[in-house]
């Protein structure tokens, strides 16, 4: 399935797979973002999968825009599960 990112109220909602079929895109579309907007804010209450490749992508897009001094943010269902796969990889 398709991944579908819409904007609505400042906060970018995913709709669809954030697999290893979509995350070029989706770090894509998120660099360019990052050069845009101070604050983003992610929601993942409408993805419906999402692999080690996607967790993966948010992570790497999470790092550049902190780098960038950013404000960066993941809501909605799963982001506990995202939150602790991304602790664990910063603490290994």
């Amino acid at each position: 399935m398709a991944l579908q990112i819409l904007e609505e109220n400042g906060t970018f909602e995913l709709h669809g797979s954030l697999t290893t079929a979509t995350t070029k895109s989706f770090i894509m579309h998120f660099e360019h973002m990052i050069n845009t907007v101070k604050n983003i804010t992610i929601n993942i209450d409408n993805v419906n999968t999402i692999d080690a490749t996607g967790v993966e992508a948010l992570k790497m897009v999470m790092t550049n825009a902190l780098r960038s001094n950013h404000i960066f943010s993941v809501i909605g269902n799963g982001c506990k599960d995202i939150y602790d796969e991304y602790k664990s990889s910063v603490a290994a």
